[in-house]
């Protein structure tokens, strides 16, 4: 996901976006006809973050949704159809998508009354941008001018050797007009900057980071609606509407609560008793026969959301390095129709791809044969990889659904192959993410991604560019690479399909098994009301309201 943060202009999203979606709900906007009270606090079903809470270092769910709520950036994203708004920027212009002016809206602060400025913008993408910080997110800095020499290689990889000290600690594409203007200069064009700058690894820093980044990253100062009070991520965050905050978008809750749990079930058998209010994602046994609508009449939603799921295959494991057949074997022995029917009820659609249908240039069948069940294709490629098993999927069992999901998955490659495999399950997902961000998977794993922003590049270039920050298998393809670069400096349909030429190399390669696109069934409290589940499938903390 990034697993998380995703999002996109209304226009962004095709039509063909209501294939993955089944009926909503309208209690999204009409439940709880009861009077509203402005001091509730709500609960909401959260996982253990990875990471200490910093925007440049977040790139999951479990600390991403918490930074989505007490950050805002240049722009934020519509709740009901993720086209870009306006937020902390007054403008974001260009006349050749490589130098953009930005100007900011005066008079914004953080939460500890230092302004928003300039230099907030400035000195936070630096600090994700400087290689030697190691943020998850510096790659979303690639683009700019000066990147490269604010990035060194290791030498030996993991081995005793340390990359050379880079010769810059700031990017030269960055540029102070003012307290209120400054520019971004690309190495190459890219027409969806202004879409883009809305994702949590271009949040503004305060000063207080740069002063102490560790105690920071436990309790963030930030410039959104909400601000955290209390909490860590063993047990959640306690997040305080903020009084300060000058957005329109202002909380009608008082506090909202993020309860960190580490079974789906427990959390669905807490909004049942009454005892949390909100769940973005049903587990997958309550989704058998809709179960969970005749739970929670009136109190859910089914909608498209912009999420895929995938398995991804180690590419720095020699059983896997540069051997496509084993990717086609395995993808080929996956019987996606019988999956999602039986353990999602049909609340997954089977991927055709590795781009979500709710953005524009969505290209249907980009996997092409290797996405459809063929248990004879599936054995001839697995002997031409010459690799026999057996086969380990590892996966989070605090995310609902993922469980009973990878048993299935391995019991269809058993079936169709006839090769041993073992759904190994990481307790939270945040150790699961440290392992993967270690590169220490020797096979199979479950990955998923909630897109950061509403746009094709963001379902390619971050998950399987050369060194992007999300691509956890390591893939590699010059000529993706280049299609993807001539993709970003293009605009309309000429972008769209240098992208999918772009996605057709991952069918080629086959690293990356493109699973389900998934809907969102969410469940909610009798006391909520008001309730939007954004297109990134979160639940939207300034809309809600309660009793």
């Amino acid at each position: 996901m990034k697993q998380r943060r995703l999002i996109a202009a209304g226009a962004l999203f095709a039509a063909g976006a209501l294939a993955l979606s089944a009926c909503s709900s309208d209690s999204g906007s009409g439940s709880g006809e009861g009077s509203t009270d402005a001091n509730a606090s709500i609960t909401i079903y959260s996982t253990k973050p990875q990471n200490p809470l910093v925007p440049g270092n977040t790139n999951e769910v479990g600390g991403g949704n918490i930074l989505d709520a007490i950050f805002r950036g240049l722009v934020d994203y519509d709740p009901d159809t993720a086209a870009p708004e306006m937020s902390m920027a007054e403008s974001i212009e260009s006349t050749d998508n490589k130098t953009w002016t930005i100007k900011l809206k005066a008079g914004q602060t953080f939460q500890d009354g230092t302004p928003v400025d300039a230099d907030s913008f400035i000195n936070a993408w630096n600090w994700t941008a400087y290689g030697p910080n190691a943020a998850l997110n510096n790659y979303f800095f690639a683009s700019f001018d000066g990147y490269a020499d604010m990035n060194t290689t290791d030498p030996d990889d993991d081995g005793p050797k340390k990359a050379p000290e880079p010769k810059a600690k700031e990017l030269t594409g960055l540029k102070k007009v003012s307290d209120t203007e400054f520019t971004a200069t690309l190495a190459e064009a890219q027409s969806f900057f202004p879409t883009m700058v809305g994702y949590t690894a271009f949040y503004p820093l305060p000063k207080a980071f740069f002063d102490d980044p560790e105690a920071y990253g436990k309790k963030p100062v930030a410039n959104g609606p909400f601000q955290i009070t209390a909490g860590d991520g063993d047990t959640g965050f306690t997040l305080t509407a903020w009084s300060g905050y000058k957005g329109e978008d202002k909380p009608k809750i008082a506090e909202a609560v993020f309860k960190t749990y580490t079974s789906d079930q427990a959390g669905y058998s807490d909004v049942l008793a009454g005892n949390l209010d909100f769940m973005n994602q049903v587990p997958a046994a309550n989704l058998v026969d809709d179960q969970y609508q005749t739970d929670r009449p009136d109190h859910f939603v089914n909608k498209a959301v912009g999420v895929i799921q995938t398995t991804t295959l180690p590419q720095y494991d020699d059983n896997y390095k540069d051997n496509p057949d084993i990717g086609k074997a395995l993808s080929l022995a996956i019987d996606r129709d019988t999956i999602t029917k039986n353990i999602f009820n049909g609340g997954r659609t089977p991927a055709t791809g590795w781009v979500s249908p709710i953005v524009d240039g969505y290209k249907a069948d980009a996997c092409g044969e290797f996405c459809t069940y063929d248990p004879a294709k599936a054995k001839e490629y697995l002997a031409k990889s010459k690799f026999k098993g057996p086969f380990t999927y590892s996966f989070n069992n605090d995310g609902p659904g993922n469980k009973e999901a990878a048993e299935a998955i391995c019991n269809s490659i058993k079936t169709a192959l006839e090769v041993e495999c073992t759904a190994k399950p990481y307790a939270d997902f945040a150790t699961l993410r440290a392992d993967v961000t270690a590169h220490k998977m020797d096979s199979l794993w479950r990955t998923g991604w909630q897109m950061d922003y509403p746009h094709i590049q963001n379902f390619l270039e971050p998950l399987y560019a050369t060194g992007a920050g999300s691509n956890d298998g390591l893939f590699s393809s010059a000529q993706f690479d280049d299609l993807i670069k001539k993709a970003n400096a293009a605009e309309g349909e000429e972008a769209y399909a240098d992208y999918q030429a772009a996605e057709k190399v991952l069918a080629e390669k086959m690293t990356i098994i493109p699973l389900w696109y998934q809907a969102q069934q969410s469940v909610w409290s009798d006391r909520l009301s008001n309730v939007k589940v954004t297109p990134k499938s979160t639940l939207d903390l300034t809309s809600v309201t309660a009793s």
